[in-house]
């Protein structure tokens, strides 16, 4: 006994799948398998048309013109015996409303036996391909593709203004035993706002964001939107074509550290941050004015909380909202690359955060974390640890670094806390972590998922660059995987910071006891492929500005800086500094307020940034500041004095390449006749001194250069006598004649 469109009885006889359960289960939302009932299908001799349409009074299938009417079985369940194929579904409402859509059951699935099958494995390096949302046309039609991994769902639905957030309108269908679900909604497209609702495994229902989603709404709002990412039609062929030169050991690397939000503001406009398009031209202008070599973004994936600076994402394919749509970012990335600048991002696939509406929890299961708290909660962040050794968790994430590269000409990847990953007893006590299958305390599941990511990467472009944030002694950061390391291209050199930070903080009369802070660091410097990293970690949380930090009077905090700021550009390794840094911006950066850019326009100030743009363009300039960067046969010590805290030392380059000498007093002491052994006799012409006017300093120097003496000295047949001025570097270069 059914009821008929009307409400009346109706003793049609039913088709088999209509059974009372799939009655039941399509009324409650919770059908696990809707394409098997709704939709087209065959019964007996009959073609039999089922749509559930919360809200309708009456339903009509229309083919070729021919309206059927349809009735209603249980609840709003309508159904009926419908000659022909393709067709419409007419609904009309209590209040005389009509809506005549495409009905989403008659679509065939979108993802093919082979996607099927490398989601399923784990191999899928194009995964953004084909989870997620993508405006498409299917079997003739205009729509949009849904697709979205929860393997333990008892159900998972669409829900948008399209169907006004209504978990029962647009069930998915399971795409076979991937774990994966899919739907094609026609008629949806670009700008639509959506999420998934997913009744769990245990019961409950979620509403979530697409972890594969191009878009999201500007937070606190938390709903993915429609991106078509398609087609943007790049025009830097000519920067992917010299890419490889750029990121190689024996270029010059100097990175621009930049947080988006508080580089610069628009106080003219409520205080809101530059646009992708404003810092296209803005950042970009002055980053190339600088001399730096490359951008390196704090995270832009999507972020629900600005206090995360953006290291707790929650969209890792979407470029943050807060600064425009996803074809803007791009106009950045390629305004920076007419511009001769790469642009790196921060990238975090350490954790992520519990919010709701993430991947917490996200089928009714640990799906993306460790269920176990000791291996899938961070106590330090409240977050939640990856899963590396699920092959799914483990595909989301390296085709999350391709897809960088891929759809955002990204020209490299500095990924945050690797110490957090590599090891399961980071910041915990005895007893809160478990141990590896041997014992120890060595993350294999994420060695092994570093290696992979670095593997695929640098696969699938070797032009690009790999950049790891790591902490700790670990062996061969950035050696190759075959050799057995982890496969960066480089690695953050923490020691060297903490430990020269360490020594520009005492006060110069002290600085003689902890002399080695400042040579010790060399004695590893070729180790790894190092980056010398002045990054924001170190200007916030109280630890004070960059200036802040030096002692002595004012005028002597500026000579300290710009004496520490050349000592790091002369150094081996490649370079970078955050934001605000360059001009020594005297307050601790904000990231809810711009950066202080009154401040650059003071002499001292606009001294320190006029001495790190000529640091630029002297370590870009000057093949022995960077070729032999990762290699011992660029460097060699001259001199170390630390009862005067002075040392020297000679960079090298590659052969018939211009040999430079640079010797740093880190005392408040002008040195007279100070005499160093150089590697060649001839005529030193000084090319930089932090003393010099220009920068802030007393322009105490050497006259232009100074020609070199036959006096031994330093283990070499020659030297020079210099004037060192007070918490000053000098930088000499040899003139060769012509040909020589």
């Amino acid at each position: 006994m059914s009821t008929n469109k009307l409400g009346q009885s109706s003793t049609r006889q039913l088709p088999e799948f209509l059974t009372s359960d799939a009655l039941a289960d399509l009324n409650a939302g919770a059908h696990n398998a809707p394409f098997d009932v709704l939709g087209p299908h065959k019964s007996g001799n009959r073609r039999w048309i089922t749509a559930f349409q919360p809200g309708a009074v009456e339903v009509a299938a229309t083919v070729a013109g021919k309206q059927t009417p349809l009735s209603r079985i249980d609840g709003d369940v309508f159904s009926g015996p419908v000659s022909g194929k393709a067709y419409t579904l007419t609904m009309r409402y209590a209040d005389g409303s009509v809506h005549t859509i495409q009905d989403p059951f008659a679509f065939s699935p979108v993802l093919t036996d082979f996607d099927r099958y490398l989601v399923g494995e784990g191999t899928h390096k194009e995964l953004w391909r084909v989870l997620g949302a993508h405006v498409v046309r299917h079997q003739g039609v205009e729509g949009v593709h849904f697709a979205v991994w929860a393997p333990n769902a008892r159900r998972v639905s669409v829900v948008g203004d399209f169907n006004h957030w209504d978990g029962r309108r647009n069930p998915m269908r399971p795409a076979g035993d991937t774990g994966v679900w899919e739907v094609f909604l026609p008629e949806v497209g670009e700008g639509a706002l959506y999420k998934y609702e997913i009744l769990g495994a245990d019961g409950s229902f979620a509403l979530k964001a697409d972890p594969v989603g191009f878009g999201s709404q500007h937070p606190p709002e938390k709903a993915s939107i429609v991106r078509d990412i398609k087609g943007y039609g790049w025009k830097d062929q000519g920067w992917m074509k010299t890419r490889a030169a750029r990121s190689d050991r024996a270029s010059a690397i100097s990175i621009y550290e930049v947080h988006l939000g508080s580089w610069r503001r628009r106080y003219d406009d409520g205080g809101r941050p530059l646009s992708y398009k404003e810092l296209a031209r803005d950042l970009v202008s002055y980053v190339r004015f600088m001399g730096f070599t490359h951008i390196e973004l704090l995270p832009v994936s999507e972020f629900p909380f600005d206090g995360s600076w953006g290291y707790q994402p929650v969209g890792l394919y979407a470029p943050t909202i807060r600064f425009g749509p996803p074809h803007e970012f791009r106009d950045f990335v390629e305004a920076a690359h007419a511009a001769d600048i790469g642009v790196l991002l921060d990238w975090v696939p350490g954790h992520f955060p519990t919010d709701d509406h993430g991947l917490a929890h996200f089928d009714g299961t640990s799906l993306y974390e460790h269920a176990d708290p000791r291996e899938g909660f961070h106590q330090d962040w409240n977050t939640l640890i990856y899963n590396y050794g699920r092959r799914e968790v483990k595909n989301y994430l390296v085709a999350n670094a391709l897809y960088w590269m891929e759809e955002y000409h990204l020209d490299g990847l500095r990924v945050d806390a690797v110490a957090s990953m590599l090891y399961r007893d980071y910041s915990r006590n005895d007893g809160e972590w478990v141990p590896n299958k041997d014992g120890g305390r060595e993350n294999y599941e994420a060695i092994a998922f570093l290696q992979e990511m670095n593997v695929a990467v640098y696969g699938a472009d070797p032009s690009v660059m790999t950049v790891a944030e790591e902490s700790t002694s670990f062996p061969a950061v950035s050696q190759p995987v075959h050799t057995g390391g982890l496969g960066f291209g480089y690695k953050w050199n923490m020691g060297w910071m903490n430990d020269t930070l360490r020594y520009m903080e005492k006060d110069p009369i002290y600085r003689q006891h902890d002399h080695h802070l400042m040579t010790f660091p060399i004695d590893w410097a070729f180790t790894e492929n190092f980056i010398l990293p002045i990054s924001h970690d170190e200007v916030v949380h109280g630890k004070g500005s960059m200036i802040g930090k030096m002692p002595g009077t004012e005028w002597e905090k500026f000579a300290n800086l710009r004496a520490y700021y050349a000592f790091m550009w002369m150094q081996p390794g490649k370079k970078l500094l955050f934001m605000g840094c360059e001009f020594a911006q005297p307050e601790e950066w904000n990231h809810n307020a711009e950066l202080n850019w009154t401040v650059a326009d003071l002499p001292a100030h606009k001294g320190v940034q006029h001495l790190v743009r000529d640091l630029n363009a002297l370590y870009r300039d000057t093949p022995a500041l960077h070729v032999n960067d990762c290699r011992p046969e660029g460097f060699a010590w001259l001199k170390n004095d630390a009862a005067q805290s002075t040392m020297g030392f000679a960079r090298f380059g590659v052969a018939n390449d211009v040999p430079i000498v640079v010797m740093c007093n880190f005392t408040p002491v002008e040195r007279l006749d100070f005499r160093v052994g150089v590697p060649e006799p001839g005529y030193w012409e000084e090319v930089l001194n932090t003393d010099a006017a220009i920068y802030g300093g007393g322009n105490r120097g050497n006259l232009g250069g100074t020609d070199t003496a036959g006096v031994a000295a330093d283990g070499h047949a020659q030297s020079i006598a210099l004037t060192l001025p007070p918490l000053a570097v000098v930088v000499l270069r040899l003139r060769r004649e012509a040909g020589k």
